[in-house]
């Protein structure tokens, strides 16, 4: 209902005013009428609300707007006359008020319009949408999330592949954005210290409200992630009195997921108590092969994995006043982890050199979030300050147990990987809107992590003398210091609007290895920013952007303590790497249809010092290589976008994207002609290499409603061929079928999904650095999932809608993490 009046407003502006006044002279508009709507309750703006000018007696409708984000509309191009103002929003009563616009009044200003809620209408209202729709805001593309998305999967990691220009892959759970997978993932603004792939396997699809693009982040933004911040916006209530839901889902591919949920609140008077529990249990196979031309031997793999997550979270907001409001909300998440793995090798020439590997991992680990927030609100409307100051725990044990059968070149070990690791935020932001077109924000953060890698083995390895010697414990301390300032100014001028703003940041890494000091960087950087939209009218918008930014070596890609090992493979991070720095360029246009809406959008990425994987021969056995990661010269990416929402019928509902991204991979591999039967070090060949790599994906998921209750969809996939440092990567596609019932007069949803029905997707590949080589990798994409969510309590289904610093969606109270 929502998108209905907010369709119905948009409709309004786009009637062109000769049509409503006519050519007279004496009619000419000249007057305007401006405000501010907020809720009562609340006292916060409302977004999106219908602004509608009829005339005296109310029986026509003369022009409108809609509210922005802040709650203020403005209405231009009024003649003299006496007329009725009407603001309208799904879930409160209609406000009305006559006003009248005469030559010594012109520009009415009708201050604060608050509006009541319609308690009788709010009883019928689901929070969740039926159907997901893109929106293209000035800094960030949102995808809100509706039951036809929510039906495609149990978990936040399910969903991803639908949004556009986004991928996760389902082996490792990594995920990218516009090909890129140095992004930033945050849940309501959020950073967490759990691992991005862990984290989203635990978020239930239910519970997300939007997910937020925004791949051209603006000074305000911490300047880390090359492609941007992916940000996961759950739902929240503050309703008054008691209310909950909660969601049960299984999966079946080969083994069984299991995930659930429960979201409680209560709200009285001047506080809101909330607590959520959510868990994530299953197993998952996986399996794969790769097989070396050159030598004749093939790789199998066999990998399975039981883990088991629990997140618990109990919060309170504290309004003291209208002015005033503390919250404070912790974060408990727990995670254990069984695996195991056989790596077969097969040499087709010579039975002696094979060897079966055998894989055990057991690990634990444990996230603690604590967040203190305080907002106080000045007099004037949008002008407050906020303090927030966030602490994360985070504690990973792994024991990994590799038994070796066949050749004696591969001995039994254990490794024992102990992590902890502390992060700690704290920001202070002020916003302060200078005059009707003006708003100036300034801010301060700290940022202090440290991680504390203590890893111990009873492995050993021959060394370049053929002697076999001890693997040596290791600890591996990395920290940083980051201590930064921005201040963005924006206006408004009718058609126009910009902002320009800049962040200053100075930075201290330290990694130190067994107490001798491995890497230090100093740094102050500045990253500038500039927006400027155009909006000629309601149905359309234009808008470029400019930003730089930073990506600062990952954990994994500076841990020099082994990664994994497979008898051929092993992976080392490289504590030397030095930051990737970014100008990205980006323009995006917005058509807004009669049942729909396209956004189009190309961008443009330079990139210095970009840290891409490098591959060597392993010294101390030719036959093995070593995965790592460098820095490489100045390199650069550029793609386009393309995505609708469009409704054909009633009944069919379409949300569609295509995006293209080329971009230039550069990289190290080092490797040894297959036809030396006994190769020494001199017979190592180095290749700097360069990969110019065009990828594109294509997404398509159709809606149909087939009563009121039952809806079915169709989701289709497909992504081109691409080509990375190693390989060349063959094309991937699936088709999901779905279909959605809801009863309890809307308070229950029961979702079914039939995932990948022609058992089509798997990664496969072929490459010949450093080796010729061939192969693929499976997983249970060929799935059936069933899920169950119901709704219940006293209170209004009304979402909270907070003052967001940053527009960061830092909401406090309810939804898992």
């Amino acid at each position: 209902m929502k998108k209905v009046v907010l369709l119905f407003a948009l409709l309004l502006c786009s009637v062109p005013s000769t049509k409503l006044f006519g050519n007279n002279p004496e009619n000419e508009a000249f007057g305007s009428i401006s405000g501010t709507v907020i809720d009562n309750t609340l006292q916060e703006p409302i977004a999106y609300a219908a602004v509608v000018i009829k005339s005296e007696d109310g029986t026509e409708t003369i022009t409108g707007g809609i509210t922005s984000e802040d709650g203020t509309f403005e209405i231009n191009k009024l003649p003299d006359g006496s007329f009725v103002l009407e603001v309208q929003f799904i879930g409160y009563k209609t406000h009305s008020q006559p006003l009248v616009i005469s030559k010594n009044n012109r520009n009415l200003k009708v201050g604060t319009i608050t509006l009541m809620e319609n308690t009788e209408e709010l009883a019928e209202v689901e929070v969740v949408a039926e159907r997901t729709t893109i929106e293209q805001r000035v800094d960030r593309k949102v995808i809100n999330v509706g039951k036809d998305l929510t039906t495609a999967g149990a978990t936040a990691s399910d969903i991803m592949n639908n949004i556009p220009s986004v991928n996760v892959d389902a082996q490792t759970g990594d995920i990218t954005l516009r090909g890129n997978s140095n992004v930033r993932v945050m849940v309501d603004g959020k950073l967490s210290n759990v691992p991005v792939a862990q984290l989203l396997r635990q978020i239930p699809s239910t519970s997300i409200k939007s997910i937020e693009l925004i791949t051209n982040p603006s000074a305000k933004y911490n300047p880390e992630g090359m492609s941007g911040i992916i940000n996961i916006v759950l739902h929240k209530n503050a309703n008054i009195g008691f209310n909950g839901n909660v969601n049960l889902g299984l999966t079946k591919g080969i083994e069984a997921k299991f995930n659930s949920s429960i979201d409680l609140n209560y709200r009285s008077g001047k506080f809101n108590f909330y607590g959520n529990y959510g868990n994530n249990i299953g197993k998952y196979v996986n399996d794969g092969s790769i097989y070396r031309l050159e030598e004749n031997s093939l790789q199998e793999f066999d990998f399975f994995n039981n883990n088991k997550s629990h997140l618990y979270k109990l919060g309170v907001d504290f309004y003291l006043n209208d002015k005033n409001t503390i919250s404070v909300f912790t974060n408990q998440n727990i995670f254990e982890g069984d695996g195991s793995g056989i790596t077969d090798v097969t040499y087709n020439t010579d039975a002696s050199r094979n060897v079966t590997q055998f894989f055990n991992d057991v690990s634990d680990n444990r996230s603690e979030q604590y967040n203190f927030n305080y907002k106080l609100d000045f007099g004037k409307e949008g002008h407050n300050i906020e303090l927030e100051v966030d602490h994360n725990r985070f504690e990973n044990n792994q024991d990994a147990n590799f038994r070796s059968v066949g050749a004696s070149l591969y001995p039994n070990y254990m490794d024992f990987v102990d992590t902890e690791r502390t992060q700690t935020i704290a920001n202070l932001d002020y916003v302060n809107p200078l005059d009707s077109i003006s708003k100036l924000e300034v801010g301060l953060e700290s940022r202090n992590f440290e991680t504390d890698v203590d890893y111990a083995s009873t492995g050993s390895s021959f060394n370049s003398n053929g002697v076999l010697v001890p693997t040596p414990d290791t600890n591996f301390v990395y920290g940083m210091d980051i201590y930064s300032a921005y201040a963005t100014f924006g206006q408004n001028y009718e058609k126009w609007s910009y902002q320009m703003g800049v962040r200053i940041e100075d930075v201290e890494v330290q990694a130190d290895t067994n107490q001798v000091r491995a890497f230090t960087d100093k740094y102050t950087e500045i990253y500038p920013s500039a927006f400027v939209t155009y909006s000629p009218n309601e149905k359309n918008q234009l808008q470029v952007s400019y930003s730089r930014r930073v990506d600062r070596p990952g954990l994994q890609q500076v841990n020099p303590i082994r990664e994994f090992a497979t008898p051929l493979i092993s992976s080392f991070g490289n504590p030397n790497l030095v930051p990737q720095f970014t100008s990205s360029y980006e323009a995006n246009y917005t058509r807004r249809i009669k049942n729909g809406s396209i956004t189009g959008g190309v961008f443009y990425r330079s990139i210095k010092d970009e840290i891409n994987r490098a591959v060597f021969v392993d010294r101390l056995d030719f036959n093995k290589i070593i995965l790592t990661f460098d820095n490489f010269n100045e390199t650069s990416a550029y793609g386009f976008e393309l995505s609708s929402n469009y409704r054909p019928a009633k009944w069919w509902n379409i949300n569609g994207s295509f995006d293209i991204f080329s971009q230039t991979n550069r990289g190290i591999t080092e490797s040894i002609p297959g036809n030396i039967p006994d190769p020494t070090e001199e017979d190592i060949t180095v290749e700097s290499v360069k990969v110019d790599n065009t990828a594109w994906n294509l997404r398509m998921n159709n809606s149909f409603t087939v009563t009121k209750k039952l809806t079915l969809q169709a989701f289709g996939f497909y992504r081109g061929k691409n080509r990375n440092i190693q390989f060349n990567v063959k094309p991937m596609y699936f088709v999901n079928l779905g279909a959605r019932y809801s009863f309890a007069e809307g308070k229950g949803t029961l979702s079914f999904n039939y995932n990948d029905i022609f058992n089509t997707m798997r990664f496969a590949f072929e490459g010949d650095r450093p080796y010729l080589q061939e192969g693929g990798f499976n997983w249970e994409s060929n799935n059936v999932y069933v899920g169950l969510s119901y709704q219940f309590g006293s209170g209004k289904n009304r979402a909270k809608q907070r003052k967001r610093r940053d527009n960061r969606t830092k909401d406090t109270g309810g939804g898992i993490l």
